[in-house]
């Protein structure tokens, strides 16, 4: 590849659930010239810690935050000499991740898992996103903020998530105080990378306002700490409080480690940190007001911009400039997407669909995509409930569980997945419609993430929705979403809006809804609402069962 003398590229990089991957971009129009990706070796702890001596609870997800430096060792350097692009014309590097996941560690960035007397205790390792064991501090945090009346409590839908910053920090407290007092600086994982890359601990906009709870410059305060729990007062002041970067400006400049770790120039930018949804935003081309954009994979997260401050209800949270300056930036999301479609086929798929499947060439996911779209909307005469991971809008709890209904002797492996995909569709509609009736508008729908590929889930999304459906230009949009951060922050250009525009691509109105299926799907939905407001709202049933199975397993991490 001849590399013209003028352009400039800038490099973005992925952090997700199960790797990392980082691409070149070329930061004149956006094009993508080179990719690679590095699996975490550890993957996901969730029954136990390295070496398995070392159980772990009901709900647990950890990661070793090595793995993650991992990723620059090895798949920067691959993502450049898959470009071909000499290192010396990479002006900035741009970072996501993974988000509520957090990195206990000293004061100098240490991460607490490697200092050796904390090996092998679970609170000292990363509690990823998925870790939804803190479910009970943060219906103490709920039920304290309502009780108290706290300002902040609307800004997130009525309901703080077991996922975030305070609930997974106060279980820390509560259940090891020796890795709570040890750990000096309470990281998210988004800011730890680029503190990690250019020496320089800059907290992002976007997780401390989604994830920490900073409204209008402020965090909940000392008293309500100290209502919470004794000797929680100081969390913010000793622990988490840092000052706070705009996303695409400048966080620092590439260390002499790590530009050796990445092969890339000491002292290039180093942009900001930021969340693999909400960076996705710009390189879809939708950071203006009505443009919600779905990233699906493991999970979905939506979020958009708007120009209207609202309250809607089991929202993740509405964050001023957390997606963009000058905007108000609203999030929500299912804890489970991709994830169940994988379980679906790791676990309720028998052995000749699999045989079938390799016969015709297909993998799993393919051969039952095929059989089920030769089904009309209905035939199937099943409906499912998507909280196989819980649910985080709008009903914000992860004691709720997956719901099958309507099978028979009659019902095929087809039947099922296809309902699992509808479940999702109805998951995402109940988000859409409950923004829409909080007065935020939602004016067009835009998919990124690899569930993209799938036609008839976008075709079963379109017509759910009722919506022309857009799908992002980029097989990889957070780390193209990264690498305009980073030409932002590189001063390539003047704003992230003007980036998107020039770097961003999305293929509008990929997907259009047929009206006989929308009438069809209609008569499904009003089922879902009925069964999602029963078992979320109405009866206990799903948390009982849940704390019955979580008793059973923490008996058994205890008894280790």
């Amino acid at each position: 590849m001849t590399t013209p003398d003028h352009e400039t590229y800038t490099i973005g990089v992925d952090f997700g659930t199960l790797s990392g991957r980082a691409v070149v971009v070329r930061v004149s129009d956006g094009a993508e010239l080179g990719t690679a990706v590095h699996e975490y070796r550890h993957g996901v702890l969730e029954s136990t810690l390295p070496g398995g001596s070392v159980r772990l609870g009901d709900a647990w997800a950890l990661q070793v935050p090595d793995d993650y430096r991992d990723v620059l060792r090895t798949a920067v350097p691959a993502a450049l000499r898959d470009a071909g692009v000499p290192p010396d014309r990479v002006v900035g590097i741009g970072t996501d991740f993974t988000a509520c996941t957090m990195v206990p560690t000293l004061a100098d960035g240490t991460p607490l898992d490697e200092v050796t007397q904390f090996a092998d205790r679970p609170h000292a390792y990363v509690k990823l996103w998925k870790h939804h064991a803190a479910q009970g501090q943060a219906d103490r945090i709920n039920a304290l903020a309502a009780e108290r009346g706290e300002t902040w409590l609307p800004r997130y839908g009525g309901l703080i998530s077991s996922e975030w910053e305070f609930a997974k920090a106060l279980q820390i407290h509560e259940e090891d105080p020796e890795v709570y007092d040890a750990m000096e600086r309470w990281v998210e994982a988004a800011d730890w990378i680029v503190w990690q890359l250019c020496g320089r601990y800059v907290r992002n906009a976007c997780t401390a306002g989604y994830k920490g709870i900073l409204q209008d410059g402020e965090y909940p305060s000392a008293e309500f700490l100290t209502a919470l729990a004794p000797g929680f007062a100081t969390f913010v002041t000793d622990k988490l409080d840092q000052p706070i970067g705009e996303l695409g400006s400048r966080a620092g400049s590439l260390t002499t480690e790590a530009a050796a770790w990445t092969g890339l120039p000491e002292g290039i930018a180093v942009a900001v940190g930021n969340v693999d949804a909400h960076v996705t935003a710009p390189a879809a081309r939708a950071v203006e007001p009505g443009r919600m954009v779905a990233i699906m994979g493991t999970s979905t997260c939506h979020v958009m911009s708007a120009d209207v401050l609202r309250e809607v209800p089991g929202m993740c949270g509405v964050v001023d400039g957390g997606i963009v300056a000058g905007s108000y930036g609203y999030e929500a999301g299912q804890s489970g997407v991709g994830d169940i479609f994988g379980w679906f086929t790791r676990t309720g798929v028998p052995a000749d669909y699999r045989d079938a499947a390799a016969e015709a060439g297909e993998s799993v996911h393919e051969h039952l995509t095929r059989l089920a779209s030769e089904q009309e909307v209905g035939e199937h005469g099943l409906v499912a409930l998507d909280w196989h991971s819980g649910n985080r809008s709008v009903l914000v709890d992860h004691r709720l569980s997956g719901l099958l209904l309507g099978t028979t002797l009659a019902t095929r492996p087809e039947d099922i997945y296809r309902a699992l995909l509808e479940a999702t569709a109805f998951g995402t509609r109940v988000i859409v419609e409950t923004f829409r009736a909080s007065g935020v508008p939602v004016e067009e729908f835009v998919v990124a993430g690899g569930l993209a590929k799938n036609p008839l889930l976008m075709q079963i999304y379109s017509d759910v929705l009722r919506m022309p459906l857009s799908v992002i230009g980029s097989d990889q949009g957070p780390a193209l979403g990264s690498a305009i951060h980073a030409a932002v922050a590189a001063g390539c250009y003047a704003d992230v809006p003007v980036a998107s525009k020039a770097m961003g691509r999305v293929h509008r109105g990929a997907y259009q809804p047929d009206e006989g299926r929308s009438q069809a799907y209609d008569a499904l939905f009003r089922i879902y609402s009925d069964l999602h407001d029963h078992f979320g709202r109405q009866v206990s049933t799903m948390r009982d069962l849940r704390a019955l199975r979580g008793d059973v397993l923490d008996r058994k991490a205890a008894g280790r």
